[in-house]
Protein backbone atom coordinates (compact mmCIF):
# COMPACT_ATOMS: atom_id res chain seq x y z
CA UNK A 1 0.00 0.00 0.00
CA UNK A 2 2.65 2.75 0.96
CA UNK A 3 4.26 1.56 -2.33
CA UNK A 4 1.04 2.66 -4.29
CA UNK A 5 1.09 5.79 -2.17
CA UNK A 6 4.31 6.78 -2.90
CA UNK A 7 3.82 5.80 -6.90
CA UNK A 8 0.66 7.74 -7.37
CA UNK A 9 2.40 10.95 -5.50
CA UNK A 10 5.04 10.83 -8.00
CA UNK A 11 2.34 10.43 -10.83
CA UNK A 12 0.61 13.23 -10.17
CA UNK A 13 3.38 16.03 -8.78
CA UNK A 14 6.04 14.74 -10.80
CA UNK A 15 8.22 18.05 -10.41
CA UNK A 16 7.27 18.75 -6.66
CA UNK A 17 7.64 17.11 -3.20
CA UNK A 18 6.04 13.32 -1.59
CA UNK A 19 7.10 14.17 1.73
CA UNK A 20 10.85 13.36 2.08
CA UNK A 21 11.18 11.99 -1.42
CA UNK A 22 11.64 15.32 -3.18
CA UNK A 23 12.38 15.02 -7.04
CA UNK A 24 12.73 18.61 -7.43
CA UNK A 25 15.78 18.33 -9.75
CA UNK A 26 15.80 17.56 -13.29
CA UNK A 27 16.25 13.71 -13.92
CA UNK A 28 19.52 12.95 -16.30
CA UNK A 29 19.12 11.67 -19.66
CA UNK A 30 19.49 8.17 -20.65
CA UNK A 31 21.46 7.61 -23.90
CA UNK A 32 19.51 6.06 -26.89
CA UNK A 33 21.45 6.59 -30.03
CA UNK A 34 23.93 3.68 -28.72
CA UNK A 35 25.76 1.36 -31.74
CA UNK A 36 24.34 -2.25 -31.85
CA UNK A 37 26.30 -5.13 -29.82
CA UNK A 38 28.85 -6.01 -31.77
CA UNK A 39 30.40 -9.01 -34.01
CA UNK A 40 32.02 -10.94 -31.58
CA UNK A 41 32.00 -13.87 -34.54
CA UNK A 42 34.15 -11.34 -36.63
CA UNK A 43 36.99 -11.05 -34.45
CA UNK A 44 36.78 -15.02 -33.12
CA UNK A 45 36.62 -16.35 -36.67
CA UNK A 46 40.07 -14.60 -37.39
CA UNK A 47 41.48 -15.80 -34.50
CA UNK A 48 42.11 -12.24 -33.45
CA UNK A 49 41.37 -12.19 -29.57
CA UNK A 50 43.01 -10.68 -26.58
CA UNK A 51 43.49 -12.25 -23.55
CA UNK A 52 40.26 -11.22 -21.97
CA UNK A 53 38.06 -11.83 -24.96
CA UNK A 54 39.69 -15.69 -25.13
CA UNK A 55 37.50 -15.81 -21.89
CA UNK A 56 34.43 -15.94 -23.89
CA UNK A 57 33.27 -18.07 -26.72
CA UNK A 58 30.25 -17.71 -29.43
CA UNK A 59 27.37 -19.46 -29.79
CA UNK A 60 24.33 -18.94 -32.06
CA UNK A 61 20.93 -18.07 -30.48
CA UNK A 62 17.74 -19.60 -32.80
CA UNK A 63 15.06 -22.05 -33.12
CA UNK A 64 13.09 -23.63 -35.84
CA UNK A 65 11.71 -20.65 -36.96
CA UNK A 66 9.19 -23.04 -39.55
CA UNK A 67 6.97 -23.97 -36.80
CA UNK A 68 6.04 -20.50 -36.14
CA UNK A 69 2.97 -18.31 -37.15
CA UNK A 70 3.22 -15.31 -39.27
CA UNK A 71 1.65 -13.55 -35.84
CA UNK A 72 4.26 -15.44 -33.35
CA UNK A 73 6.67 -14.02 -35.98
CA UNK A 74 5.35 -10.54 -35.87
CA UNK A 75 5.10 -10.80 -31.94
CA UNK A 76 8.84 -11.70 -31.80
CA UNK A 77 10.27 -8.68 -33.64
CA UNK A 78 7.80 -6.84 -31.62
CA UNK A 79 9.80 -8.40 -28.26
CA UNK A 80 13.63 -8.14 -29.18
CA UNK A 81 13.05 -4.39 -30.86
CA UNK A 82 11.76 -3.78 -26.80
CA UNK A 83 14.62 -5.62 -25.30
CA UNK A 84 16.97 -3.39 -26.95
CA UNK A 85 15.19 -0.33 -25.08
CA UNK A 86 15.82 -2.51 -22.00
CA UNK A 87 19.63 -2.80 -22.84
CA UNK A 88 19.84 1.12 -22.43
CA UNK A 89 17.88 0.68 -19.34
CA UNK A 90 20.91 -1.52 -18.03
CA UNK A 91 23.71 0.39 -19.34
CA UNK A 92 22.39 3.11 -17.65
CA UNK A 93 22.02 1.33 -14.18
CA UNK A 94 25.29 -0.58 -14.46
CA UNK A 95 27.36 2.36 -15.68
CA UNK A 96 25.82 5.42 -16.72
CA UNK A 97 26.30 7.41 -20.14
CA UNK A 98 26.92 4.32 -22.29
CA UNK A 99 28.02 6.32 -25.77
CA UNK A 100 30.60 8.84 -23.75
CA UNK A 101 31.99 5.66 -22.46
CA UNK A 102 32.62 3.64 -25.80
CA UNK A 103 33.68 6.88 -28.08
CA UNK A 104 36.47 6.80 -25.27
CA UNK A 105 37.67 4.05 -26.76
CA UNK A 106 40.01 3.64 -29.83
CA UNK A 107 40.89 -0.03 -29.72
CA UNK A 108 38.08 -2.46 -31.21
CA UNK A 109 39.09 -5.21 -29.09
CA UNK A 110 38.74 -3.36 -25.86
CA UNK A 111 35.68 -1.43 -26.94
CA UNK A 112 33.98 -5.08 -27.33
CA UNK A 113 35.01 -5.91 -24.19
CA UNK A 114 33.42 -3.05 -22.32
CA UNK A 115 30.13 -3.53 -24.57
CA UNK A 116 30.14 -7.30 -23.23
CA UNK A 117 30.85 -6.49 -20.17
CA UNK A 118 28.42 -3.40 -20.10
CA UNK A 119 31.06 -1.04 -18.32
CA UNK A 120 34.69 -0.71 -18.37
CA UNK A 121 34.83 -3.42 -15.65
CA UNK A 122 35.61 -7.58 -16.38
CA UNK A 123 32.27 -9.49 -14.36
CA UNK A 124 34.72 -12.73 -14.59
CA UNK A 125 37.43 -11.00 -12.92
CA UNK A 126 36.19 -9.50 -9.69
CA UNK A 127 35.05 -6.03 -11.49
CA UNK A 128 38.82 -4.87 -12.09
CA UNK A 129 38.65 -1.72 -14.43
CA UNK A 130 40.44 -3.21 -17.72
CA UNK A 131 40.41 0.72 -18.57
CA UNK A 132 43.24 2.92 -17.54
CA UNK A 133 41.82 5.86 -15.30
CA UNK A 134 38.25 4.34 -14.92
CA UNK A 135 38.92 3.06 -10.70
CA UNK A 136 36.72 0.67 -9.04
CA UNK A 137 33.41 -0.28 -9.76
CA UNK A 138 30.72 1.08 -7.13
CA UNK A 139 29.12 -1.40 -5.06
CA UNK A 140 25.92 0.15 -5.56
CA UNK A 141 26.69 0.46 -9.48
CA UNK A 142 24.42 3.16 -10.72
CA UNK A 143 21.82 3.13 -8.17
CA UNK A 144 23.12 5.52 -5.75
CA UNK A 145 25.24 8.40 -5.62
CA UNK A 146 28.93 8.05 -5.61
CA UNK A 147 29.62 10.18 -3.12
CA UNK A 148 26.75 8.77 -1.03
CA UNK A 149 27.92 6.47 2.58
CA UNK A 150 25.98 3.91 4.02
CA UNK A 151 25.63 5.95 7.38
CA UNK A 152 23.92 8.48 5.15
CA UNK A 153 21.98 6.33 3.64
CA UNK A 154 20.45 4.41 6.60
CA UNK A 155 20.17 7.69 8.29
CA UNK A 156 17.93 9.00 5.47
CA UNK A 157 14.04 8.85 6.15
CA UNK A 158 12.84 8.36 2.31
CA UNK A 159 10.13 6.32 2.97
CA UNK A 160 11.34 4.76 -0.57
CA UNK A 161 14.84 4.10 -0.59
CA UNK A 162 14.84 0.29 -0.02
CA UNK A 163 11.90 0.07 -3.01
CA UNK A 164 13.48 -2.23 -5.85
CA UNK A 165 12.41 0.26 -8.46
CA UNK A 166 14.00 3.66 -7.28
CA UNK A 167 17.12 5.39 -7.64
CA UNK A 168 18.57 7.03 -5.48
CA UNK A 169 19.86 10.78 -6.04
CA UNK A 170 20.65 14.34 -4.99
CA UNK A 171 18.38 17.18 -5.16
CA UNK A 172 19.79 20.42 -6.27
CA UNK A 173 20.35 20.94 -2.32
CA UNK A 174 22.53 17.93 -1.59
CA UNK A 175 19.85 15.51 -0.07
CA UNK A 176 19.30 12.50 -1.03
CA UNK A 177 15.91 11.78 -3.13
CA UNK A 178 14.93 8.40 -4.36
CA UNK A 179 13.45 8.81 -7.99
CA UNK A 180 11.31 6.32 -9.51
CA UNK A 181 12.05 4.16 -12.23
CA UNK A 182 9.49 5.00 -15.08
CA UNK A 183 9.98 8.73 -13.92
CA UNK A 184 14.09 8.28 -14.83
CA UNK A 185 13.64 6.06 -17.94
CA UNK A 186 10.38 8.17 -19.73
CA UNK A 187 11.47 7.59 -23.01
CA UNK A 188 12.51 3.74 -22.91
CA UNK A 189 9.55 2.45 -21.28
CA UNK A 190 7.24 4.67 -22.90
CA UNK A 191 8.74 2.61 -26.34
CA UNK A 192 8.52 -0.86 -24.04
CA UNK A 193 4.93 -0.19 -23.09
CA UNK A 194 3.71 0.38 -26.99
CA UNK A 195 6.07 -2.32 -28.29
CA UNK A 196 4.13 -5.11 -25.68
CA UNK A 197 0.69 -3.40 -26.23
CA UNK A 198 1.24 -4.17 -30.21
CA UNK A 199 2.72 -7.51 -29.55
CA UNK A 200 -0.30 -8.25 -27.56
CA UNK A 201 -2.66 -7.43 -30.26
CA UNK A 202 -1.05 -9.52 -32.48
CA UNK A 203 -1.23 -12.66 -29.59
CA UNK A 204 -4.12 -15.73 -30.81
CA UNK A 205 -3.44 -16.62 -26.86
CA UNK A 206 -5.87 -14.71 -24.65
CA UNK A 207 -3.80 -15.36 -21.64
CA UNK A 208 -0.02 -14.24 -23.30
CA UNK A 209 -2.51 -11.22 -24.70
CA UNK A 210 -3.54 -10.38 -20.50
CA UNK A 211 0.08 -10.46 -19.08
CA UNK A 212 1.63 -8.28 -22.01
CA UNK A 213 -0.83 -5.54 -21.09
CA UNK A 214 -0.55 -6.08 -18.08
CA UNK A 215 3.52 -5.74 -18.14
CA UNK A 216 2.93 -2.98 -20.58
CA UNK A 217 1.37 -1.14 -18.00
CA UNK A 218 3.66 -2.01 -15.32
CA UNK A 219 6.21 -0.45 -17.11
CA UNK A 220 4.82 2.74 -17.49
CA UNK A 221 4.15 2.93 -13.27
CA UNK A 222 6.58 0.12 -11.42
CA UNK A 223 3.82 -1.72 -10.03
CA UNK A 224 4.93 -4.90 -11.21
CA UNK A 225 2.51 -7.89 -9.10
CA UNK A 226 -0.54 -8.14 -11.17
CA UNK A 227 1.29 -8.83 -14.33
CA UNK A 228 3.61 -11.25 -12.39
CA UNK A 229 0.25 -13.06 -11.51
CA UNK A 230 -1.01 -13.09 -14.82
CA UNK A 231 2.67 -14.67 -16.20
CA UNK A 232 1.67 -17.44 -13.91
CA UNK A 233 -1.55 -17.90 -15.22
CA UNK A 234 -0.08 -18.57 -18.69
CA UNK A 235 0.33 -22.52 -19.23
CA UNK A 236 -0.30 -23.11 -22.85
CA UNK A 237 1.56 -20.45 -24.61
CA UNK A 238 4.21 -20.95 -27.18
CA UNK A 239 5.67 -17.56 -27.18
CA UNK A 240 7.30 -16.22 -24.14
CA UNK A 241 9.27 -13.31 -22.71
CA UNK A 242 10.84 -12.15 -19.15
CA UNK A 243 10.93 -8.27 -19.22
CA UNK A 244 11.56 -5.73 -16.72
CA UNK A 245 13.56 -4.83 -13.81
CA UNK A 246 13.87 -7.89 -11.85
CA UNK A 247 17.10 -9.37 -10.31
CA UNK A 248 18.94 -7.18 -7.99
CA UNK A 249 22.34 -8.85 -8.21
CA UNK A 250 24.26 -5.57 -10.14
CA UNK A 251 23.19 -3.97 -6.53
CA UNK A 252 26.40 -5.50 -4.59
CA UNK A 253 25.61 -2.35 -1.73
CA UNK A 254 22.53 -3.55 -0.40
CA UNK A 255 20.92 -5.61 -3.12
CA UNK A 256 17.63 -3.32 -3.23
CA UNK A 257 17.63 -2.90 -6.85
CA UNK A 258 16.24 -4.69 -9.13
CA UNK A 259 18.13 -4.37 -12.65
CA UNK A 260 16.31 -4.46 -15.91
CA UNK A 261 16.42 -7.91 -18.41
CA UNK A 262 14.66 -9.56 -21.46
CA UNK A 263 14.29 -12.95 -22.24
CA UNK A 264 12.74 -13.59 -25.78
CA UNK A 265 11.74 -17.30 -25.77
CA UNK A 266 10.36 -20.32 -27.26
CA UNK A 267 8.30 -23.12 -25.24
CA UNK A 268 9.37 -26.36 -26.17
CA UNK A 269 6.08 -28.03 -25.49
CA UNK A 270 7.03 -31.64 -25.65
CA UNK A 271 10.18 -31.18 -23.32
CA UNK A 272 7.83 -29.01 -20.83
CA UNK A 273 5.17 -31.68 -20.71
CA UNK A 274 8.02 -34.55 -19.74
CA UNK A 275 9.06 -31.83 -16.45
CA UNK A 276 5.31 -30.99 -14.95
CA UNK A 277 5.68 -34.12 -12.59
CA UNK A 278 8.16 -32.76 -10.89
CA UNK A 279 6.35 -29.75 -8.89
CA UNK A 280 4.11 -31.71 -7.25
CA UNK A 281 6.86 -33.34 -4.81
CA UNK A 282 7.95 -29.65 -3.64
CA UNK A 283 5.45 -29.87 -0.57
CA UNK A 284 6.52 -33.00 0.65
CA UNK A 285 10.55 -31.91 -0.37
CA UNK A 286 9.88 -28.93 1.85
CA UNK A 287 8.65 -30.83 5.03
CA UNK A 288 11.72 -33.42 4.60
CA UNK A 289 14.94 -30.54 4.47
CA UNK A 290 17.45 -30.89 6.61
CA UNK A 291 16.49 -28.34 9.52
CA UNK A 292 14.46 -27.86 12.15
CA UNK A 293 10.91 -26.79 12.00
CA UNK A 294 10.87 -23.41 12.49
CA UNK A 295 12.75 -23.08 9.53
CA UNK A 296 10.59 -24.98 6.76
CA UNK A 297 7.16 -23.34 8.09
CA UNK A 298 6.38 -22.11 4.89
CA UNK A 299 4.47 -23.55 2.02
CA UNK A 300 5.96 -23.33 -1.62
CA UNK A 301 2.94 -21.99 -3.83
CA UNK A 302 0.87 -24.72 -4.84
CA UNK A 303 0.94 -23.42 -9.22
CA UNK A 304 4.44 -24.36 -9.77
CA UNK A 305 6.14 -25.06 -13.13
CA UNK A 306 9.13 -26.62 -14.84
CA UNK A 307 9.15 -25.95 -18.86
CA UNK A 308 11.88 -25.79 -21.41
CA UNK A 309 12.69 -23.57 -23.45
CA UNK A 310 15.44 -22.38 -26.87
CA UNK A 311 16.17 -18.41 -26.07
CA UNK A 312 16.43 -16.09 -28.73
CA UNK A 313 17.32 -12.76 -27.58
CA UNK A 314 18.77 -11.59 -23.97
CA UNK A 315 19.30 -7.94 -23.25
CA UNK A 316 20.09 -5.66 -20.23
CA UNK A 317 21.53 -7.43 -16.54
CA UNK A 318 21.05 -11.68 -18.33
CA UNK A 319 23.46 -10.67 -21.19
CA UNK A 320 26.56 -9.11 -18.99
CA UNK A 321 29.39 -10.87 -18.44
CA UNK A 322 28.55 -14.91 -17.48
CA UNK A 323 24.79 -15.35 -19.16
CA UNK A 324 22.26 -17.23 -17.34
CA UNK A 325 21.06 -20.39 -18.38
CA UNK A 326 18.04 -20.97 -16.31
CA UNK A 327 15.51 -18.61 -14.66
CA UNK A 328 13.28 -19.01 -11.34
CA UNK A 329 10.40 -16.21 -11.35
CA UNK A 330 8.66 -13.81 -10.09
CA UNK A 331 10.92 -12.99 -7.37
CA UNK A 332 8.10 -10.66 -5.20
CA UNK A 333 7.54 -13.12 -2.25
CA UNK A 334 3.84 -12.49 -1.60
CA UNK A 335 3.36 -13.87 -5.39
CA UNK A 336 5.52 -16.89 -4.49
CA UNK A 337 3.75 -17.80 -1.19
CA UNK A 338 0.47 -17.13 -2.95
CA UNK A 339 0.81 -18.82 -6.42
CA UNK A 340 4.35 -20.56 -6.88
CA UNK A 341 7.30 -19.68 -8.90
CA UNK A 342 7.95 -20.94 -12.75
CA UNK A 343 10.84 -22.49 -13.44
CA UNK A 344 12.50 -21.73 -17.11
CA UNK A 345 15.56 -24.06 -18.36
CA UNK A 346 17.19 -22.31 -21.59
CA UNK A 347 18.21 -25.67 -22.92
CA UNK A 348 19.76 -24.28 -26.18
CA UNK A 349 21.97 -22.19 -24.10
CA UNK A 350 22.89 -24.97 -21.21
CA UNK A 351 23.95 -27.10 -24.04
CA UNK A 352 26.23 -24.37 -25.17
CA UNK A 353 28.12 -24.20 -21.82
CA UNK A 354 28.09 -27.99 -21.73
CA UNK A 355 29.28 -28.73 -24.69
CA UNK A 356 32.11 -25.93 -25.15
CA UNK A 357 32.94 -25.25 -21.43
CA UNK A 358 31.31 -28.11 -18.75
CA UNK A 359 33.34 -31.20 -20.89
CA UNK A 360 36.28 -29.50 -21.75
CA UNK A 361 37.01 -28.97 -18.04
CA UNK A 362 36.14 -32.19 -16.91
CA UNK A 363 38.71 -33.42 -19.32
CA UNK A 364 41.57 -31.54 -17.58
CA UNK A 365 40.41 -31.59 -14.03
CA UNK A 366 38.30 -34.91 -13.50
CA UNK A 367 39.98 -38.00 -12.90
CA UNK A 368 39.58 -39.81 -15.97
CA UNK A 369 37.55 -43.11 -13.59
CA UNK A 370 35.03 -40.34 -13.24
CA UNK A 371 34.81 -38.65 -16.26
CA UNK A 372 32.04 -40.98 -17.68
CA UNK A 373 29.70 -39.42 -14.99
CA UNK A 374 29.65 -36.25 -17.24
CA UNK A 375 26.63 -36.68 -18.78
CA UNK A 376 24.10 -32.97 -20.60
CA UNK A 377 21.34 -35.23 -18.78
CA UNK A 378 22.73 -34.51 -14.85
CA UNK A 379 23.92 -31.03 -15.99
CA UNK A 380 20.23 -30.24 -17.11
CA UNK A 381 18.29 -31.79 -13.99
CA UNK A 382 21.21 -30.02 -11.99
CA UNK A 383 20.34 -27.03 -13.20
CA UNK A 384 17.00 -27.49 -13.31
CA UNK A 385 16.45 -28.31 -9.49
CA UNK A 386 18.53 -25.08 -8.81
CA UNK A 387 15.83 -22.98 -10.40
CA UNK A 388 13.32 -25.46 -8.20
CA UNK A 389 15.20 -25.28 -4.92
CA UNK A 390 14.78 -21.54 -4.79
CA UNK A 391 11.04 -22.26 -3.91
CA UNK A 392 12.03 -24.28 -0.59
CA UNK A 393 12.97 -23.11 2.23
CA UNK A 394 11.50 -19.86 3.80
CA UNK A 395 11.14 -16.01 2.27
CA UNK A 396 10.92 -14.34 5.99
CA UNK A 397 13.11 -14.48 8.80
CA UNK A 398 11.48 -16.30 11.69
CA UNK A 399 12.31 -13.31 14.26
CA UNK A 400 10.41 -10.21 12.86
CA UNK A 401 13.65 -9.08 10.57
CA UNK A 402 10.91 -9.21 7.42
CA UNK A 403 11.86 -10.67 4.43
CA UNK A 404 15.63 -12.39 3.82
CA UNK A 405 17.12 -10.37 1.04
CA UNK A 406 15.79 -7.48 3.29
CA UNK A 407 17.95 -9.13 6.34
CA UNK A 408 21.25 -9.85 4.74
CA UNK A 409 20.95 -6.85 2.08
CA UNK A 410 24.07 -7.21 -0.43
CA UNK A 411 24.47 -11.05 0.92
CA UNK A 412 21.41 -12.23 -0.02
CA UNK A 413 22.03 -13.03 -3.17
CA UNK A 414 25.03 -15.36 -2.77
CA UNK A 415 23.38 -17.03 0.21
CA UNK A 416 20.12 -17.79 -1.96
CA UNK A 417 22.54 -19.18 -4.70
CA UNK A 418 24.20 -21.60 -2.30
CA UNK A 419 20.56 -22.43 -0.64
CA UNK A 420 19.70 -23.30 -4.27
CA UNK A 421 22.41 -25.06 -5.56
CA UNK A 422 22.69 -27.31 -1.97
CA UNK A 423 18.90 -27.94 -2.13
CA UNK A 424 18.73 -28.78 -5.77
CA UNK A 425 21.31 -31.43 -5.18
CA UNK A 426 19.06 -32.82 -2.34
CA UNK A 427 16.09 -32.43 -4.14
CA UNK A 428 17.89 -34.80 -7.26
CA UNK A 429 19.01 -36.95 -4.01
CA UNK A 430 15.77 -37.61 -2.55
CA UNK A 431 14.20 -38.41 -5.72
CA UNK A 432 16.73 -40.55 -6.79
CA UNK A 433 15.96 -42.97 -3.70
CA UNK A 434 12.67 -42.47 -4.70
CA UNK A 435 12.68 -43.82 -8.30
CA UNK A 436 11.68 -40.67 -9.81
CA UNK A 437 15.17 -39.88 -11.49
CA UNK A 438 16.91 -42.37 -13.08
CA UNK A 439 20.17 -42.65 -14.01
CA UNK A 440 23.27 -43.14 -11.52
CA UNK A 441 23.40 -41.01 -8.73
CA UNK A 442 27.07 -40.55 -9.42
CA UNK A 443 26.28 -38.59 -12.79
CA UNK A 444 24.22 -36.15 -10.90
CA UNK A 445 27.31 -35.58 -8.26
CA UNK A 446 30.51 -35.36 -10.66
CA UNK A 447 28.11 -33.18 -13.04
CA UNK A 448 27.82 -31.00 -9.93
CA UNK A 449 31.00 -30.64 -8.53
CA UNK A 450 32.93 -30.16 -12.31
CA UNK A 451 30.06 -27.61 -11.97
CA UNK A 452 31.37 -25.62 -9.37
CA UNK A 453 35.20 -25.34 -11.43
CA UNK A 454 32.64 -24.14 -13.96
CA UNK A 455 30.55 -21.39 -12.46
CA UNK A 456 33.63 -20.28 -9.64
CA UNK A 457 35.84 -18.70 -12.44
CA UNK A 458 32.36 -16.25 -13.22
CA UNK A 459 34.27 -14.20 -9.58
CA UNK A 460 33.67 -12.53 -6.58
CA UNK A 461 31.60 -10.29 -8.32
CA UNK A 462 28.59 -12.49 -9.63
CA UNK A 463 26.24 -14.14 -6.96
CA UNK A 464 27.16 -17.47 -8.62
CA UNK A 465 30.63 -17.52 -7.98
CA UNK A 466 30.58 -16.69 -4.68
CA UNK A 467 27.99 -19.11 -3.58
CA UNK A 468 30.62 -21.78 -5.30
CA UNK A 469 33.42 -20.44 -3.71
CA UNK A 470 32.19 -21.22 -0.87
CA UNK A 471 30.84 -24.32 -1.26
CA UNK A 472 33.98 -25.24 -2.96
CA UNK A 473 35.49 -24.48 0.21
CA UNK A 474 32.90 -25.80 2.49
CA UNK A 475 33.34 -29.17 0.40
CA UNK A 476 37.05 -29.36 0.79
CA UNK A 477 36.89 -29.51 4.57
CA UNK A 478 33.85 -32.03 4.79
CA UNK A 479 36.10 -34.31 2.05
CA UNK A 480 33.28 -34.56 -0.03
CA UNK A 481 36.27 -35.05 -2.96
CA UNK A 482 39.76 -35.52 -3.44
CA UNK A 483 42.69 -34.21 -5.17
CA UNK A 484 45.40 -36.66 -6.75
CA UNK A 485 48.71 -34.22 -6.21
CA UNK A 486 50.70 -36.05 -9.05
CA UNK A 487 47.73 -35.55 -11.83
CA UNK A 488 46.16 -32.76 -10.39
CA UNK A 489 42.90 -34.77 -10.79
CA UNK A 490 39.73 -34.52 -8.90
CA UNK A 491 37.82 -37.20 -7.78
CA UNK A 492 33.87 -37.12 -5.81
CA UNK A 493 33.88 -39.13 -2.60
CA UNK A 494 29.76 -39.72 -2.23
CA UNK A 495 29.59 -40.62 1.19
CA UNK A 496 31.18 -37.23 2.38
CA UNK A 497 29.27 -35.28 -0.66
CA UNK A 498 26.49 -36.20 0.72
CA UNK A 499 27.07 -35.22 4.05
CA UNK A 500 28.46 -31.93 3.07
CA UNK A 501 25.35 -31.41 1.66
CA UNK A 502 22.57 -32.26 4.39
CA UNK A 503 25.51 -29.87 6.63
CA UNK A 504 25.70 -27.08 4.29
CA UNK A 505 21.91 -26.83 3.44
CA UNK A 506 21.36 -26.88 7.25
CA UNK A 507 23.60 -24.21 7.67
CA UNK A 508 22.23 -21.71 5.31
CA UNK A 509 18.44 -22.09 6.00
CA UNK A 510 19.15 -21.11 9.63
CA UNK A 511 21.72 -18.26 8.73
CA UNK A 512 18.49 -17.33 6.10
CA UNK A 513 15.67 -18.01 8.44
CA UNK A 514 17.43 -15.94 11.41
CA UNK A 515 18.30 -13.01 9.08
CA UNK A 516 22.08 -13.26 10.30
CA UNK A 517 24.11 -10.77 8.47
CA UNK A 518 27.22 -10.56 10.79
CA UNK A 519 27.09 -14.26 10.69
CA UNK A 520 26.83 -14.56 6.70
CA UNK A 521 29.31 -11.49 6.13
CA UNK A 522 31.50 -13.96 8.10
CA UNK A 523 30.99 -17.13 5.98
CA UNK A 524 31.69 -15.20 2.78
CA UNK A 525 34.62 -13.58 4.23
CA UNK A 526 36.26 -16.93 5.07
CA UNK A 527 34.85 -19.25 2.64
CA UNK A 528 33.62 -17.01 -0.10
CA UNK A 529 37.48 -16.73 -1.45
CA UNK A 530 39.11 -18.79 -4.22
CA UNK A 531 42.45 -20.37 -2.50
CA UNK A 532 46.42 -20.54 -4.04
CA UNK A 533 45.53 -24.51 -4.76
CA UNK A 534 42.04 -24.16 -6.86
CA UNK A 535 43.78 -21.18 -8.36
CA UNK A 536 46.33 -22.85 -9.60
CA UNK A 537 43.70 -24.86 -11.24
CA UNK A 538 41.86 -22.54 -12.78
CA UNK A 539 44.73 -21.29 -14.09
CA UNK A 540 45.26 -24.32 -16.24
CA UNK A 541 41.96 -24.35 -17.56
CA UNK A 542 42.79 -20.60 -19.18
CA UNK A 543 45.79 -21.53 -20.02
CA UNK A 544 44.43 -24.62 -22.61
CA UNK A 545 42.05 -21.25 -23.67
CA UNK A 546 39.00 -22.91 -22.47
CA UNK A 547 36.45 -19.93 -22.22
CA UNK A 548 34.98 -18.82 -19.24
CA UNK A 549 31.57 -18.24 -20.67
CA UNK A 550 29.28 -17.34 -24.22
CA UNK A 551 28.68 -15.20 -26.31
CA UNK A 552 25.62 -14.46 -27.75
CA UNK A 553 25.07 -13.71 -31.60
CA UNK A 554 21.39 -13.18 -31.89
CA UNK A 555 18.62 -10.45 -33.54
CA UNK A 556 15.98 -10.82 -36.38
CA UNK A 557 18.63 -11.11 -39.42
CA UNK A 558 20.29 -14.22 -37.26
CA UNK A 559 16.77 -15.68 -37.02
CA UNK A 560 15.54 -15.53 -40.55
CA UNK A 561 13.05 -13.46 -39.85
Amino acid sequence: MMKSIITACFIVVLFTTCKNDSTENKVEDVVTNSEDYPNFEAFYSKGDLDENLKKYTPFTLTTDVTKLSESEIAIIKKLIEASKHIDEMFWYEAYGNKDKLLSSIDNEKTKLFAQINYGPWDRLNGNAPFIDGVGEKAKGSNFYPADMTKEEFEKSNLKSKESLYTFIRRDNNGKLIAVPYFRQFKKQVTEVSRLLDEAAELSENEAFKKYLKLRSKAMLDDEYQASDMAWLDMKDNHLEVVIGPIETYEDQLYGFKAAHEAYVLIKDMAWSKRLEKYAQFLPDLQKGLPVSQAYKNESPGRDTELNAYDVIHYSGDCNAGSKTIAINLPNDEEVQLEKGTRRLQLKNAMKAKFDKILEPIADELIDPKQRHHITFDAFFSNTMFHEVAHGLGIKNTINGKGTIRKALKEHASALEEGKADMLGLYMINQLHERGEISGDIMDYYVTFMTSIFRSVRFGASSAHGKANMIRFNYFDEMGAFTRDEKTGHYSVNSENLNKAMNQLSELILTLQGDGDYDKVAALVADKGVIKAQLQADLDRLSDLGIPVDVVFNQGVDVLGI
